[in-house]
């Protein structure tokens, strides 16, 4: 009697008898490792861990290397080995370390557009997953070619997105101070920047809005939305302070209020993932403090120097379907 009541409410609420019987789980982390922490001898661990845990793949969402590190050939080639030692597959979202940050003078002074056309071409070699198993997905832009890092993945009806929004504003410049302070740009570089941050922003709508489509069209239960950035959720939670509209983060707001827009009128539940902060956290912070939109949750992912992993079990018969546990890494 009680199988026949939920499955008469799944179909109610939309979504597809099939999905029943279509629990599984999936890890996050990101923001590891960082020399300057020195969680080298933490990460084989880390690695162990996730690969005993019972998970069909998992997501990490950037930052691999440290902020004040030089963006050298070696820290992708060793993020690739890295993400080779998972045998489960893994979906690699970019940070704002690896691309966007490379014009500061302590990470070497790159032009960082040159590192972003780099990473693209070196960090994705396939349009399927990295790890020892393989899981396809599908691209939005062509290999080694622009927006080829945004992803979207439909794994027993869960529609998983990637999308290329990270730190540091975005990499959209505000003013000339903000172009040469400790950096190596000019404001020709900053004025591409900018350039390149609208043509980005506008194809991250575009690719979102796509995918809560193909979730509404296949009645998925729930989307995950990864990107790296922490787009300014307000902290601490306060009705006086909106963080949001802090200029820092304003290269944020155009996609948070497309985002918004499409978990409003989508009837399934919305894990929206970043990291960037280093801390985990799991909360429904929209629409402000005193006033949530019930269907989106936050995942902020631990990072340098905890390295630890969150694991996500789905169950789509459930109201939630996202339920969220932290694994906590011992060292050994």
């Amino acid at each position: 009697m009680l199988k026949r009541f939920v499955l008469a409410a799944v179909i109610a609420a939309g979504f597809a008898p099939g999905a029943m019987a279509q629990s599984f789980n999936f890890g996050l982390w990101g923001d590891m490792p960082y020399e300057k922490a020195g969680d080298a001898p933490k990460m084989g661990a880390l690695i162990d861990s996730i690969n005993a845990a019972n998970i069909d793949l998992s997501l990490y969402d950037g930052d691999i290397k440290d902020g004040s590190s030089q963006c050298t050939e070696a820290i992708y080639s060793d993020a690739l080995k890295m993400f080779d030692m998972l045998k489960k597959p893994v979906f690699y979202i970019p940070g704002d370390n690896e691309w966007t940050d490379c014009h500061r003078t302590n990470n070497g002074g790159f032009n960082n557009l040159e590192r972003l056309d780099h990473l693209r071409k070196v960090m994705f070699p396939t349009t399927d997953s990295l790890g020892q198993t393989k899981l396809p997905a599908t691209r939005q832009g062509k290999l080694g070619e622009k927006f080829v890092e945004n992803m979207r993945a439909v794994h027993k009806n869960i529609v998983f997105v990637g999308l290329n929004v990270p730190g540091s504003n975005n990499n959209k410049v505000l003013d000339e101070k903000d172009c040469t302070n400790k950096s190596a740009r000019d404001a020709a570089q900053c004025a591409a920047d900018n350039a390149e941050y609208a043509e980005r922003d506008a194809a991250n709508i575009a690719w979102m809005q796509e995918s809560f489509k193909v979730a509404r069209d296949s009645k998925a239960p729930g989307i995950v939305v990864v990107i790296q950035a922490d787009p300014g959720f307000d902290w601490p939670e306060t009705e006086e302070v909106d963080e949001s509209k802090d200029p820092t983060r304003e290269g944020y707001r155009n996609f948070m209020n497309k985002l918004v827009a499409e978990t409003e009128t989508y009837a399934g539940q919305v894990l929206f993932v970043h990291g960037d902060t280093h801390f985990f956290k799991y909360d429904k912070p929209l629409y402000s403090p005193t006033k949530m939109l019930a269907n989106f949750t936050r995942l902020q992912t631990f990072g340098s120097p905890s390295i630890h992993w969150v694991n996500v079990a789905v169950d789509p018969a459930s109201q939630e379907v996202f339920t969220v546990r932290p694994v906590i890494v011992k060292q050994k």
